[in-house]
């Protein structure tokens, strides 16, 4: 799993928020990406968390070596320029995972 905790002042949300949602979507098409997660922040702080599963690290070096990788971080920036004032790249493996449990009188 990697993370990329970005950090947006509350007063570019709104265009972080927008450019997340005209992102070029590739990473859906990349062999062994499996799910992604933009969290936004709730509780006054500023960092926003990118969530992104993968089968394995080499799906995920592949990726960030890829045209579309590129493409995809290569966006003009806006009249305000970068939206984001810094940014770290985390990686964790699923140590544990729960699911509710099924009602037992379905």
């Amino acid at each position: 799993m990697k993370i990329n905790a970005i950090t947006v002042p509350a007063d570019r949300a709104e265009e972080m928020a927008g450019r997340f949602a005209a992102r070029a979507g590739q990473v859906e098409q990349s062999e062994g990406f499996e799910d992604f997660q933009l969290l936004r922040p709730d509780d006054g702080r500023e960092t926003w968390l990118v969530v992104t599963r993968w089968r394995d690290e080499e799906s995920f070096m592949a990726w960030v070596n890829s045209r579309a990788f590129g493409q995809g971080h290569a966006q003009p920036q806006g009249p305000g320029g970068p939206v984001a004032t810094g940014s770290e790249l985390w990686s964790f493996t699923l140590q544990q995972h729960a699911d509710p449990k099924a009602d037992a009188e379905s």
